[in-house]
C-alpha cells in the first residue's frame, strides 16, 4: 500500500490522442515541418526527433492533435503497448498513443517511470486478437502514488541516476562486442574480400558436424541443457539456461564439450552461435561443430560463422525454402579464409580477455537493473 495519496489517473490528467492524416491527401505530408509521432518511437525516455513530419495544415484539416513539450506519451496498441516517452519537443501524434498533458501537480518524469512501472499490467490488460489495445478509459482508472512535488521531482531524480548508470554499463559491453570484431579485421582482414590472401578452406576439411545424440538423460542428468532459446542472437551469450533432470525433455540431444561450438541451424537469421566452456547437451535444433586440432580455432570459427560473410551465404540457401532451416550439406559446403593457427590463437586469447571483461560487466549490469527495479517497486507498487 502506498504511503502517499492515491488517485485515479483520469482525475489528474486529461488523457488524449491524435490521429493520422488521410494519406490519401499529399498536402498533410509533403514539406512537413511538425513532427507527428508513431509507438513504434515510444523508445528512449525523451523524443526529440522522429522521422515523420505533418503539416499544420494537417493540424488544422484532420484528427492528428499538437501536443506540447512535456506531454507523456504511452502506447495503447499493438507489440508496443506500454511504451513510454516524453515529448521534448511539440509534436503530433497518432491514434496509438494516449497523450498525457502537462499538470502542474505532476512532474513528467515521475509519470513517465510510473507508468513504465506498470507496463506488464498494461500487456495483460490489453483485449483484441492480432493487435490486442488498451483504451484511454482503462488508463483513467489506473490509480496513482501522489507525494508531493518536490518529492516526486526527488524520485524521478533517482530513477533518473539509476537508469543512467545502466545505460553507461550497456553501452559498454556493447563497445567491447565492437572491440572484438575490430581486432579481428586488424589481424585478419574482412573475410568476404580476403584482401591478406589466407589460405581458402572448405568447412568440412577443417571442422566436423559432431552431432553424437543421446537419450540417456539419467546418465547426464547434472548436465546443462542448452535449447536454442538459451542462446542470444548476435553475441552468442549463453543464458537462462537448466539440467537436464530440471528439463522436461523426451528427444534425443546432442552431446557437446568445452571444444565445440553449438551453431542453431533453426531461423540462421537470428545467428545464434555459442561458444560453450563446459560440457552439456543441446538440442537437435543446434549442430555441436568440433574445429579440426590444429588447423582452426574455435574463437576464430565462431566469429567466422557470426560473420555477415557466412550469414549471407547460408541465408541464401534459407531463403529458397518456405522453413528456414540450415542443413550439412550446405554448411560443410561454405568457403572461408584460414589463416595460419598462430594468429587464429592470438586472436583466441585476446578474445578470452574481452570476454572476461565483458563477465565483469553483465555482472554489474544485472546489479544496476536489480537496483532499478527494486527502486521501481518500491515507489509505485
Amino acid at each position: 500500500m502506498s504511503k502517499w495519496e492515491v488517485v485515479k489517473l483520469g482525475d489528474m490528467f486529461k488523457i488524449s490522442s491524435g490521429g493520422t492524416p488521410s494519406k490519401s491527401k499529399s498536402e498533410y505530408y509533403e514539406n512537413g515541418t511538425i513532427q507527428w509521432v508513431r509507438t513504434g518511437d515510444l523508445k528512449e525516455k525523451y523524443i526529440t526527433q522522429v522521422d515523420s513530419l505533418i503539416t499544420e495544415d494537417a493540424i488544422r484539416n484532420s484528427s492528428a492533435k499538437l501536443f506540447p513539450i512535456n506531454t507523456v506519451l504511452v502506447a495503447m496498441y499493438g507489440a508496443t503497448i506500454g511504451a513510454c516517452s516524453i515529448l521534448s519537443i511539440e509534436a503530433a501524434t497518432n491514434q496509438a498513443c494516449a497523450a498525457f498533458l502537462p499538470n502542474e501537480e505532476v512532474d513528467s518524469s515521475y509519470l513517465y517511470y510510473f507508468l513504465c512501472s506498470k507496463k506488464n499490467d498494461f500487456i495483460k490488460l490489453g483485449v483484441g486478437g492480432a493487435q490486442p489495445n488498451i483504451s484511454a478509459t482503462i488508463l483513467k482508472n489506473i490509480y496513482f502514488p501522489l507525494p508531493p512535488l518536490e518529492t516526486q521531482k526527488q524520485i524521478a531524480k533517482t530513477l533518473d541516476s539509476a537508469a543512467e548508470l545502466l545505460d553507461m554499463r550497456k553501452q559498454l559491453l556493447t563497445e567491447l562486442g565492437t572491440l572484438i570484431k575490430a581486432t579481428f579485421f586488424d589481424i585478419f582482414g574482412a573475410p568476404d574480400t580476403n584482401e591478406m590472401g589466407w589460405t581458402i578452406s572448405t568447412f568440412k576439411d577443417v571442422a566436423v558436424i559432431d552431432t553424437q545424440m543421446t537419450k540417456d538423460f539419467v546418465k547426464y542428468a547434472n548436465y546443462p541443457h542448452i535449447g536454442i532459446d538459451s542462446i542470444e542472437k548476435e553475441t552468442g551469450a549463453i543464458v537462462n539456461y537448466k539440467l537436464v533432470k530440471d528439463s522436461d525433455i523426451i528427444s534425443g540431444k546432442y552431446l557437446f564439450s568445452d571444444k565445440h561450438i553449438i551453431y542453431s541451424k533453426i531461423r540462421p537469421n537470428l545467428n545464434k552461435v555459442a561458444l560453450p566452456y563446459f560440457e552439456g547437451l543441446c538440442s537437435a535444433d543446434a549442430y555441436p561443430i568440433l574445429p579440426k586440432e590444429g588447423l582452426l580455432n574455435k574463437a576464430y570459427l565462431a566469429y567466422i560463422l557470426r560473420s555477415k560473410f557466412f550469414l549471407s551465404y547460408i541465408m541464401d540457401f534459407s531463403n529458397r525454402t518456405n522453413i528456414p532451416k540450415v542443413n550439412k550439406n550446405q554448411l560443410e559446403g561454405f568457403q572461408f579464409p584460414v589463416p595460419p593457427l598462430q594468429l587464429q590463437t592470438q586472436f583466441a586469447n585476446i578474445v578470452t580477455k574481452i570476454e572476461e571483461q565483458k563477465a565483469i560487466v553483465k555482472q554489474a549490469i544485472d546489479e544496476t537493473q536489480h537496483l532499478f527495479d527494486s527502486l521501481m517497486s518500491e515507489y509505485f507498487e
